[in-house]
């Protein structure tokens, strides 16, 4: 199969161009087995917590996979007022795990969660024309932090797969587990250095496969439930009770809903920036829309709210695979996935481990994409480094103490809890307080900015230089190699 990149000249937009039937499939598999782990840990969580038996924890997945490939499909093909189509895969958004239990736990039960997320959802969609203006608040300054954080708070969640992913397991850390993962991340490393383009930009499946089958070989893959279940199964309407409507868990979970709003826009603007597309206020908000609308819907199918991924944000910058269709493949595949238990099934053997192998890999590069990104930054005479520093420290401290805002407002700790949306509000406030808010503002900036103060060097030295003239370990050399004497400094009297 030809998937050789067009130019961007042919494609008025990069994300526009169609690889062709068997590329998108095989490019969206990748996708849905990078995200997989991901989609199906919330309605786990939540199944447990709400005391359910295996067979309706499966209706959860099941529910969570299908409304999770109809939000992708929303996203990434589009339709007027709804969808930003970019290549976004939609999953249920971790981020409403903690306030989902506490509701669940405190007598609620899922009824009064649907609700919740229903009504939470629908003042969220009124609310995106407001989050849609603040993209002229998202300068690289604030994107570059972003971007990194994402990056960075993604990487305890592949240490924790690398080590095996359950961690009350008995095995959880072990070396045939840890072992498993450096095996796929060579194989990621191994096939995007050795391979042809095709076999680069499939690395991460491959790697991801062929780790599988080695897993299978020392007995570490257990096929036998495979076929234990339906093969085909309909999400049923409200299966679990019509919603309820109660006041304390609306407003909680509308915190909730503030803070997908947070990530998904720095989503969009993260993929837009690695895929080098043009990002307006009208597609932010289109994108917004659509994350909202499917989180309305969700709970009627038994799902919960809905957000773009951004490990799959990773897995476009590794790939560099542009196009929204192989997301849209991706999309369908969740859809089929939904319906025909039986394939997640066989998805759901990939073993933790080396979902971890290739997470670093993934992880990294989105970290990687926000360096690059700050590195288009001015950071001469200005404030811009303490911000991007402060900015990043602040989101790592829910990742380097998880319990820090324990003490604090449940409101207040469900957003900051979020490094990414910590990240977000810390550089949009800084950024204002110090670029745009100049009150105050000394002259001579910090400590932190003359840091930064670019080298000079004297115009009668330049003179003294001829072309070709270089500098190596030390000493000067002329275009032949030749050794060129400096002449000591001399002092002044």
């Amino acid at each position: 199969m030809d998937i050789k990149s067009t130019s961007q000249s042919t494609f008025e937009r990069p994300e526009d161009e169609n690889l062709g039937l068997v590329a998108n499939i095989a490019y969206g598999f990748q996708h849905v087995l990078t995200m997989y782990g991901g989609i199906i840990a919330v309605p786990l969580i939540v199944g447990q917590a709400a005391g359910l038996g295996p067979a309706e924890i499966g209706l959860l997945i099941a529910a969570s996979l299908f409304i999770g490939g109809l939000a992708t499909l929303l996203q990434t093909l589009g339709i007027p007022f709804f969808g930003c189509q970019l290549p976004l895969v939609q999953g249920v958004s971790f981020a409403s795990v903690a306030t989902i239990v506490a509701i669940v736990t405190s007598g609620g039960g899922l009824p009064s969660v649907f609700g919740a997320v229903i009504a939470a959802s629908v003042l969220g969609l009124l609310i995106t024309p407001i989050f849609s203006k603040i993209i002229k608040f998202f300068p690289p300054l604030v994107t570059g932090a972003v971007i990194t954080t994402i990056g960075l708070t993604l990487m305890p969640v592949a240490a924790r797969w690398a080590m095996g992913g359950n961690s009350k397991a008995p095995d959880f850390g072990s070396m045939a587990n840890i072992g498993l993962a450096a095996f796929t991340l060579a194989l990621v490393l191994l096939l995007s250095k050795l391979g042809n383009a095709a076999i680069s930009r499939l690395s991460i499946l491959l790697a991801m496969v062929i780790g599988t089958v080695a897993a299978w070989a020392v007995g570490m893959v257990d096929f036998s439930n495979v076929m234990t279940g339906p093969i085909f199964a309909f999400p049923t309407p409200f299966h679990f009770g019509a919603p309820t409507f109660e006041l304390a868990a609306i407003i909680s979970m509308f915190i909730v809903v503030l803070v997908i709003l947070v990530e998904t826009s720095a989503d969009i603007l993260a993929v837009g920036d690695i895929i080098d597309t043009k990002i307006d206020s009208k597609r932010l908000g289109d994108g917004l829309r659509a994350d909202m609308v499917s989180s309305i819907v969700a709970p009627m199918f038994g799902s919960f709210t809905q957000s773009a991924f951004a490990q799959n944000v990773g897995l476009v910058a590794v790939t560099n695979v542009k196009s929204r269709f192989v997301v849209a493949a991706a999309g369908v595949i969740l859809v089929v996935l939904g319906l025909m238990p039986l394939m997640g099934r066989v998805i759901a053997t990939v073993p933790t481990a080396v979902l971890g192998g290739a997470g670093i890999v993934l992880f990294g590069t989105v970290a990687a994409s926000g360096i690059r990104t700050l590195a288009q930054v001015s950071y001469t005479n200005n404030m811009n480094l303490i911000i991007v520093a402060t900015s990043i420290g602040f989101g790592m401290l829910p990742i380097a103490a998880p319990a820090f805002y324990d003490q604090f407002p449940d409101w207040f700790a469900t957003i900051f809890h979020s490094g990414i949306s910590s990240t977000a509000i810390m550089a949009i406030a800084l950024n204002l307080l110090f670029n745009h808010l100049k009150i105050g503002n000394s002259e001579n900036q910090s400590v932190f900015a003359a840091g930064t103060e670019p080298r000079s060097v004297r115009q009668d030295v330049i003179l003294d230089l001829t072309e070709g003239d270089y500098f190596s370990e030390g000493k000067l050399f002329d275009v032949d190699n030749n050794e060129v004497p400096i002449a000591p400094k001399e002092s002044a009297h």
